[in-house]
């Protein structure tokens, strides 16, 4: 492992004084273009003497410039029958699964997380383009009887318009593609500002669009702060509809903001999620979910396993064997394959969740039982790594056990029995995602009807979310949108209905449909 470790050291170096950081463009209409602002640089938080590139730090005139680039594509976009639209959308998932291996490279340079879960996170994109692709044909929507005689009634979709895409850095690949696939396939052009900390991928993903033959104008890529890009888009007119994945305090920001324009919003925001283990659970299966699901992606997951509610008759032995698995991962720069858990995307970052740590070892009655170090020498002195942290003797009102804290640390809470376990699992303010390790299938579906998550999971971890269903929470999770699966298509669409009277009189439905029976 050590000899490893020296190579992709060496490697590391070798490609820092080999070859000068790329600048990367905007691209608006078509075209990419320098930005009328300045340029960041991205580092790797792995190594932060490691300059991935230099990205557009772009301005509202920027903005503005994409979002009439957008305009102007719309009608054109619009009227392409569907089945050809989706088979541009094909051709981007044939080139994405072509250049996986790189895309899946560049993505843990830049965010930071192991390749296994970079490259799951690009499979995601396929998928979700692979899967959306097919929706090109099945844009249904229906008809009905109508109410009076010689008279046809149906409904269809039509886009909703411009649409202004705000997409995380955690998946700096997989949430834009969640927004743009479905948002392309039902007509509309966009607008995508990426994080920040990932424009990178983003990046990656539109030159898959313009390679696989992506009409200018219909795709527009915006690289900059959500202080000025974001903002320009929520509050610009011609949006119709914004898209954001991130915090709870920024989706209230947007949800004001296009509800002062009457603009069509949808949010996806934090959680606190919940895995129950019961006395009767495979204890081994469940400290190796809990596992998964509170240190994969370095707790950086909006269905992150934060909180873990375990039966008293269980209690001590999970604890044992979960600790015992948190201080056996190996923590390191996410390029190196024995790595188990990567950096944290940045210091701020760094910041809160030692904040969090700091709450949780004050907090009366919490124990520290593994981690809780910020790592800062050797091998970590040029990255944000935070070892995997592990409190138990939790209680549920504790701020660790209340509040998201997006980062490698996870809370053991003792309970006496199922009830109780879902009454915890229940008392936060957000609804993503929870699961339940149990042999009892009345106890399963016990929990899986009373558990108030938009997901819910049976002996698996609170991750692991598939393209083909509805993605997204309840309560100050969202707002009620669902992104993947064929729900997506009711945010990117708005309804018509249609009625075709062929009586040749007029016909005042609710007013002559008595007539019309008599």
């Amino acid at each position: 492992m050590a000899q490893a470790k020296k190579a992709l050291a060496k490697k590391t170096k070798k490609a820092r004084a080999g070859k000068r950081a790329q600048t990367y463009l905007n691209y608006i209409d078509g075209r990419w273009v320098p930005t009328s602002g300045e340029y960041a640089e991205n580092r790797n938080p792995a190594d932060t003497r490691d300059v991935i590139g230099r990205f557009p730090h772009s301005t509202e005139a920027d903005t503005d410039e994409a979002i009439a680039a957008a305009a102007r594509a719309f009608n054109g976009w619009r009227l392409t029958p569907a089945p050809r639209r989706a088979e541009i959308l094909f051709r981007v998932g044939e080139i994405l699964m072509r250049d996986k291996e790189k895309y899946t490279r560049d993505m843990t340079r830049e965010m930071g997380k192991v390749l296994k879960e970079a490259g799951g996170d690009v499979q995601e994109a396929i998928d979700c383009t692979y899967y959306t692709a097919g929706e090109g044909r099945r844009l249904h929507g229906f008809t009905t009887p109508a109410e009076m005689p010689d008279k046809f009634a149906m409904c269809v979709r039509q886009p909703v318009g411009l649409c202004g895409l705000i997409t995380p850095w955690n998946f700096p690949m997989a949430i834009p593609s969640w927004k743009l696939m479905p948002a392309l396939v039902c007509g509309n052009t966009v607008v995508i500002k990426p994080a920040e900390d990932t424009p990178l991928s983003t990046y990656n993903l539109v030159k898959a669009c313009e390679e696989a033959g992506i009409p200018p104008g219909v795709v527009n890529l915006v690289m900059g702060s959500g202080s000025t890009i974001g903002k320009r888009l929520t509050n610009h007119p011609s949006i119709r509809l914004i898209s954001l994945t991130g915090s709870t305090e920024t989706g209230r920001i947007v949800a004001s903001a296009c509800a002062e324009r009457n603009a069509i919003c949808s949010l996806e925001m934090g959680g606190k999620n919940a895995i129950m283990i019961m006395d009767d659970a495979d204890i081994d299966n469940a400290v190796e979910g809990a596992i998964w699901g509170a240190f994969g992606t370095s707790g950086q997951r909006c269905t992150a396993s934060s909180r873990l509610i375990v039966h008293k008759k269980v209690y001590k032995q999970f604890s044992k064997k979960l600790v015992e698995r948190a201080q056996a991962l190996r923590i390191g720069n996410g390029a190196d394959p024995k790595v188990d858990v990567g950096p944290v995307i940045n210091s701020d970052a760094v910041e809160k969740i030692m904040s969090y740590i700091d709450i949780g070892q004050n907090e009366d009655g919490a124990t520290l039982a593994c981690g809780g170090r910020h790592l800062t020498k050797g091998d970590y002195a040029h990255g944000y790594f935070i070892e995997p942290t592990v409190f138990t003797d939790v209680t549920p009102d504790m701020r660790i056990a209340q509040e998201e804290i997006f980062g490698p640390v996870t809370c053991v809470i003792p309970v006496n029995s199922l009830d109780e376990a879902i009454d915890v699992a229940n008392g936060v303010q957000y609804g993503l995602s929870a699961a339940i390790y149990t042999q009892d299938v009345n106890r399963a579906f016990h929990a899986m009807n009373d558990l108030y998550t938009g997901i819910f999971y049976v002996n698996a971890s609170t991750i692991g979310a598939e393209v083909h269903l509805p993605f997204g929470g309840t309560k100050g999770t969202g707002n009620g949108h669902r992104e993947a699966g064929t729900q997506v298509l009711d945010i990117f669409s708005e309804w018509k209905s249609v009625y075709v009277d062929y009586s040749g009189k007029l016909q005042r439905a609710q007013i002559d449909n008595k007539k019309a029976i008599d």
